[in-house]
């Protein structure tokens, strides 16, 4: 994958949205962003396919593949971030759940005692 990052950035491969942007550019954008780019990487793919009768694969071939290749790269890692943000925010939630439960077992915990019990734990406190 390294590799593939180092051919496109030496070479300054360029992606067609909105103009034309390079490499870089790639990892600020939306996955529906991502997803319209390799539609069109996907469309000229298919057109060079069908304009050959041979299926020798030129310079220009191969660079498309490997734009493809960096989108849908880009997308998966963009997609398994996400999926670990949804996973910590679910746990973090959870745990604020388990201790607010905490809180209201103590706070029924110390309901249940009786007056000699609270009057000697505030004493207990002051000392």
């Amino acid at each position: 994958m390294e590799k593939m990052f180092e051919t496109a950035t030496r070479n300054m491969f360029r992606f067609p949205f909105k103009g034309i942007i390079n490499v870089e550019d790639l990892w600020q954008l939306s996955l529906k962003n991502l997803d319209s780019i390799f539609k069109t990487l996907n469309s000229q793919l298919r057109e060079v396919k069908e304009e050959s009768l041979l299926d020798t694969k030129t310079k220009e071939d191969k660079e498309l593949d490997m734009k493809i290749e960096i989108v849908k790269y880009i997308v998966r890692t963009k997609l398994e971030e996400e999926n670990l943000r949804l996973k910590i925010k679910e746990q973090k939630e959870q745990k604020q759940k388990i201790l607010e439960i905490i809180s209201v077992k103590q706070d029924q915990s110390l309901q249940n005692k009786s007056v000699e019990e609270l009057k000697n734990m505030l004493n207990e406190l002051d000392s």
